[in-house]
């Protein structure tokens, strides 16, 4: 971790960004091995994860935006910049899901809207764990911003999993050839590096937009969370959605709170 620490914003962003590619891709892999999910292996995958992103969205991305000094008040800046974050994910899926567009290549409009939201939503995600990056070094940051900012890329990480096979394996069940499905599949979550990088970037060249990235990242954050994750892990087994859910989020807010 140390070495870690000794990289520039834009590389750790790059490494945390592979990683959370990588478990997407993981995950998409076994589309080569079975036309099934266990559900409650996915169920408790898909609560951990939305736990550990619902307690970043606090303690990595708002708190931070919150104690940020700035010329506008905090409470402003948090209020506005999280309401955008949450109408740009409501907005963007009903644009989707009124599309008209022809999507022969991914199979049905079904299939086809899945991938694009997941590929949407990534990049907000991508994004929030390059601003954490770019908090991490500036100055008002805590000593353990680095480590908060790698715990929310983990976060993502684990919920990038069970995503990676949710895309690949409705398309293998339409007659999409496996290779075809995990090529689909690895791709929506490719978009997360440049994005990642570039929310490291701008953040960090542009001071003043800090705290209003990261509270628009904590509410793209959270509207993914409510649209996505919550309703597909209850819809399943209630109680290993919930237990799922309750660890992730205790998990990340002691290792958050402890560690950070």
């Amino acid at each position: 971790m140390q070495w870690f620490n000794t990289l520039d914003v834009w590389a750790q962003a790059l490494l945390a960004s592979l990683m959370m590619y990588a478990m997407t891709a993981f995950g998409a892999l076994f589309v080569f091995f079975s036309k099934k999910i266990n559900q409650t292996l996915l169920t408790a995958l898909t609560g951990l994860a939305a736990g550990i992103m619902i307690a970043a969205s606090f303690f990595s991305l708002l708190l931070p935006a919150i104690e940020h000094e700035g010329s506008v008040p905090a409470y402003i800046t948090v209020t506005v910049g999280f309401a955008l974050g949450g109408a740009f994910i409501v907005l963007s899926d009903l644009a989707l899901s009124r599309s008209k567009l022809s999507f022969r290549a991914i199979g049905d409009k079904k299939n086809a809207l899945l991938f694009l939201a997941v590929t949407l939503h990534n990049i907000p995600e991508g994004m929030s764990v390059g601003v954490a990056f770019a908090v991490s070094a500036s100055a008002t940051a805590a000593s353990g911003g680095v480590l908060s900012a790698f715990l929310l890329a983990v976060g993502i990480a684990v919920q990038n999993f069970p995503e990676g096979m949710c895309v690949a394996f409705p398309l293998r069940a339409k007659g999409m050839s496996p290779l075809r499905s995990f090529l689909f599949s690895q791709g929506s979550g490719a978009i997360e590096i440049p994005a990642c990088i570039l929310g490291a970037l701008a953040a960090t060249a542009i001071g003043g937009v800090l705290p209003w990235a990261l509270a628009f990242s904590a509410g793209a954050m959270i509207a993914v969370v409510c649209s996505e994750l919550i309703p597909e892990c209850f819809a399943g087994n209630k109680t290993v959605a919930s237990a799922g859910l309750i660890a992730g989020f205790c998990l990340m807010m002691i290792l958050d709170v402890a560690l950070g």
